[in-house]
């Protein structure tokens, strides 16, 4: 076999046409071996001769896409001083653009033996462990053009890709669960008819499976365990795992963009699936473990963990935050993404140990060309000190709205003292905000997301009921800000399973026509339930799927979110771009009148209204009409105006409609109480009833109203 020296530059295993350049990073290692890996697991090893800035490299003529391949890396095994080379293992390479394969839970894997002995263990891992295989980068894109949706136009739904297509009955069955599926007309039809504008994918970066869930059955399904941070993950593809995952994930990229959706994919570059000093050694253990993980000082041999699984990546070293900015550049430029959602993005600030908005990472990503411009979505807090960091994102950034959830769950479940926050959440959170120059598009607004209830099991269950996870309940958050509706679980009770869906409303409602960018958990908008498990991430089965075999009362709930959407995208008062004139306390009055707040009874709302601790009642008028101050952009948002009425109370309230100021005739586009909606005008000064936990959105009469889709209900007729 002919090795010619290559190049240092670019890291991975990069294919010309001719032959492929490899190159590997280890700043610890005294040599280093390219091993490459036949169909029957005959090993061919190359040594690498080159080193340039501690990047080992070769050119491998005659390479061809599909082939697989790993290292073995010589160097000290201290593990004392944080060094754990050991060439027993075959390595993945870090930059690998596709890997096959899976892990198993053979003892070959770890560099120590399972009875305890401290002999290191030299067991050859090559039968049991993954392989990096060499990619096309060659694809016909065609016409594909990245959407590019506006923040403010956004909406976006959380899935998983599995999840999402696995039970889908117009799927072909060869390609439920796959990229193939997300593709699928039918899943597109989904997904455009419903209205959202982006798709934030979870994890589908290459991921492990745990060998402790392997081991009682389960598996870890939602992704949140990566190994490659350039490969798409081989299970979700329907046709191979040679590099054919790659053109399948094109290719799903390409159909989307061709239906205005864009992609955002949930990454997770704040641990790697290799976990503690217990974990296996998969890839970057033996490559240069000192460089790559936070160690603890002064003990070497354990690992400083702020993610809670093991391991933290060590974001000041110059080659990590490479490989994280080559990763996010790949996905941009090669594989046509449009955005990322960052898991527990507050150890991606932790340059050494306390959270700085000012670290190397995003420097770095401020400054890049490419990165800089995709929508960047921060899930904005740890499990280390100082964690818990919403609205302290750098003015780039978007962020996960975990007060807006916590705040709008507690509203509509009857807690006091929730009204003033409640107001601030909705027009778009300007105390977190605004002091850092950012406007409500940085406010990421969800009430359900992946970890947690779906919103059905929110009104259905006060408790958690994960026993099916075999951690005997204990798992998963314990304080859920939930409300079973007077019945834990499934019930036949009418009232009950009236009030249920009426919440399902109210929340969807309150989402979706908030300030900010609204984010709905993939089946919320047709009553998906997990039977109380708010922690599903080991249950890959029916309990963690969508269900597409809707009942009569899902369909109608279908329906209500397509409209709710239909109503936020046609109308500019609920897509501002900047704040209202008012305080950031609870939306204050505005002297421009682009907003107020009045009581159940016309009147504007006193300062006495809002601390009043049983307050769960208000009506904010939105105007439509309100030109706010120019802007950098001279953006003018001219509408419709409306009044939405929000009564969170036990019983029945009588609103008056405020006088001829504010408009001189209303009608009803959504009442969260009604079946059947009473298409009739209501005139200033006027009164209407509004059902116990309920709400009333009513638009100023301009042009007649939106016509509903047949069957809806809670919604007007035109």
């Amino acid at each position: 076999m002919q090795v010619w020296p290559g190049k240092a530059y670019p890291l991975g295993a990069t294919y010309d046409g001719a032959g492929v350049n490899f190159a590997l990073f280890s700043e610890v290692a005294t040599a280093v071996e390219l091993c490459l890996i036949d169909d029957d697991l005959t090993e061919t090893r190359v040594e690498l001769p080159e080193v340039d800035g501690f990047v080992w490299h070769a050119y491998l003529p005659g390479i061809q896409p599909g082939q697989r391949y790993g290292y073995r890396v010589h160097g000290p095994y201290e593990p004392q001083h944080g060094h754990r080379c050991n060439p027993a293992k075959l390595l993945l390479d870090p930059y690998a653009k596709a890997i096959d394969g899976q892990v198993s839970s053979d003892e070959s894997l770890y560099s120590y033996h399972f009875d305890g002995s401290d002999e290191l263990n030299t067991l050859d891992s090559l039968p049991h462990t993954m392989y990096s295989v060499v990619t096309n980068p060659f694809f016909d894109w065609g016409q594909d053009r990245q959407p590019r949706h506006e923040y403010h136009e956004s909406v976006i739904y959380e899935a998983h890709v599995k999840g999402l297509t696995q039970t889908h009955p117009d799927v072909p069955e060869e390609i439920r669960g796959t990229y193939a599926g997300v593709a699928h007309p039918a899943t597109i039809e989904h997904l455009s008819s419903l209205g959202i504008t982006a798709l934030e994918l979870m994890p589908v970066h290459q991921f492990v499976q745990d060998t402790t869930l392997q081991d009682k059955g389960l598996s870890n399904y939602w992704g949140y365990n990566t190994i490659g941070f350039l490969a798409p993950h081989n299970a979700y593809a329907a046709y191979g795992s040679r590099g054919e995952q790659v053109l399948e994930f094109k290719s799903m990229v390409k159909a989307l963009h061709a239906a205005d959706i864009e992609v955002i994919l949930d990454v997770v570059y704040n641990h790697t699936a290799e976990g503690n000093h217990l974990g296996p050694t998969l890839a970057f253990k033996g490559i240069d473990n000192a460089s790559y993980y936070r160690l603890v000082p002064g003990a070497e041999h354990h690992y400083y963990d702020t993610t809670g699984t093991g391991n933290s990546l060590l974001m000041r070293h110059p080659h990590v935050l490479q490989l994280i900015m080559d990763s996010l550049r790949y996905w941009v430029t090669e594989m046509h993404v449009d955005g990322f959602r960052f898991d527990l993005a507050a150890t991606l600030a932790r340059q050494f140990h306390e959270v700085d908005r000012l670290s190397a990472f995003f420097d770095l990503v401020q400054q890049d060309p490419i990165v800089s411009q995709a929508k960047l979505i921060a899930e904005p807090w740890d499990v280390g000190d100082g964690g818990y960091q919403v609205g302290n994102f750098p003015p780039l950034w978007t962020e996960w709205n975990g007060k807006y959830r916590d705040t709008v769950r507690d509203f509509w479940r009857g807690e006091t003292h929730t009204l003033g926050e409640f107001a601030s959440r909705i027009t778009g959170s300007s105390d977190l905000y605004a002091h850092s120059g950012r406007k409500p598009i940085a406010s990421i607004n969800f009430i359900t997301a992946h970890d947690g209830f779906t919103l059905r099991d929110l009104v259905s269950y006060n408790e958690k009921h994960n026993e099916a996870n075999l951690e005997d309940n204990r798992d998963g958050e314990s304080h859920n800000r939930s409300w079973n509706c007077g019945i834990e679980g499934p019930t036949q009770d009418p009232e009950v399973k009236a009030l249920r869906a009426r919440q399902q409303r109210n929340l969807l409602t309150t989402l979706i026509l908030s300030q900010g960018v609204p984010m709905l958990a993939h089946g919320d908008e047709m009553g998906r339930t997990q039977q109380g498990n708010n922690n599903v991430y080991c249950q890959d089965n029916e309990l963690s799927w969508m269900d597409w075999d809707l009942t009569e009362e899902q369909e109608s709930l279908l329906g209500f979110t397509r409209r709710l959407i239909q109503i936020r995208r046609n109308h500019e008062v609920f897509q501002r771009r900047r704040f209202f004139a008012g305080s950031a306390d609870h939306g204050g009055e505005s002297s421009m009148g682009d907003i107020a707040w009045l009581t159940p009874d016309g009147e504007h709302m006193a300062e006495e209204d809002w601390t009043q601790g049983d307050a769960q009642a208000v009506m904010v008028f939105l105007n439509g009409q309100a030109i706010p101050e120019p802007d950098t952009r001279g953006d003018r948002i001219v509408g419709d105006s409306f009044l939405i009425l929000f009564n969170a109370h036990g019983e029945d309230m009588t609103f008056t409609l405020p006088d001829e100021g504010y408009g001189d005739g209303w009608l009803v586009e959504i009442d969260t109480a009604a079946d059947v909606v009473d298409p009739g005008e209501y005139g200033p000064d006027t009164q209407i009833d509004v059902v116990s936990r309920s709400l009333v959105v009513l638009r100023c009469r301009k042009d007649d109203p939106m016509p509903a889709p047949a069957g809806v209900s809670g919604v007007a007729r035109a």
